[in-house]
């Protein structure tokens, strides 16, 4: 599976990655040269980046899945207890 960008993510990453050469080293580098900067970064970085928000994403969801029970569970046969408990306190 390939990472892609939306066009305005790309340009802005593009534009992103000019700036970082402009502002941090010797060398600027062209649109053409960041673009391409950028899908290798994409094709090689981005498969862990993008398994590592999974795995996060897994996590979370098996820690709410776990509370779920707790956040939403309903005690069972409760109709004659409140009515044991209106009793009492007609004593």
């Amino acid at each position: 599976m390939s990472i892609e960008l939306p066009d305005p993510a790309r340009k802005t990453a593009i534009a992103s990655i000019e700036r970082y050469f402009r502002e941090n080293m010797e060398e600027k580098i062209g649109n053409v040269a960041a673009s391409g900067l950028l899908g290798f970064f994409l094709e090689e970085v981005g498969p862990s980046i993008y398994n590592k928000a999974v795995a996060d994403v897994q996590e979370r969801l098996q820690m709410r899945i776990s509370e779920l029970d707790i956040e939403i569970h309903e005690e069972e046969f409760q109709y004659w207890r409140k009515y044991e408990r209106s009793a009492k306190g007609r004593k």
